[in-house]
């Protein structure tokens, strides 16, 4: 168990590093936009695409607003968010319960520790050129973190009732 629990904790740290040293770059060191533009030349979907168009933090997403590779992107990257903080969460949680036992504290400091984490990372990102810190990001990623979480949670309850 405590394997399992280094384990887990080694992962988390990699991921916080990881996206450290991600807010760190600039939109630009970042952008798949140039590869999307080679991978995506001929725009499939384009014409089921177009026509969906909604805010994000105060800005307009769609096709006609960002480009076709750049619409893509904006998924991509919510996407990355959204897992990268389903993985701390679910790995927090996972370790944590291995070492601890079924502890009530164990899934508020699950929870706890990526919304801080995500709070941090985005008030780093102001400090990095065409980097904006938006409180979206932040709560998109504490979903993820919590969907992380409870996955963790069910999927103990499936497998305890398994092997019962």
């Amino acid at each position: 168990m405590k394997k399992w629990f280094l384990i887990c904790m080694a992962a988390v740290c990699l991921i916080m590093v990881i996206l450290f040293t991600s807010s760190s770059e600039t939109y630009e060191e970042q952008s798949l936009v140039p590869v999307l533009d080679r991978l995506l030349a001929d725009e499939p979907f384009k014409e089921q695409l177009q026509h969906i168009s909604f805010d994000y933090a105060g800005k307009e997403v769609s096709i006609a607003a960002d480009g076709y590779s750049g619409f893509i992107e904006f998924f991509i990257r919510k996407a990355a968010h959204f897992l990268t903080y389903f993985g701390m969460g679910a790995l927090l949680y996972a370790g944590l319960r291995s070492y601890f036992g079924s502890r009530r504290w164990c899934l508020v400091i699950s929870l706890l520790l990526p919304l801080l984490f995500a709070a941090s990372d985005e008030f780093h990102q102001s400090f990095t050129g065409g980097r904006t810190p938006l409180v979206q990001d932040v709560i998109l990623d504490f979903i993820g973190a919590t969907c992380g979480v409870f996955f963790i949670k069910w999927a103990g309850r499936k497998k305890t009732r398994k092997s019962c």
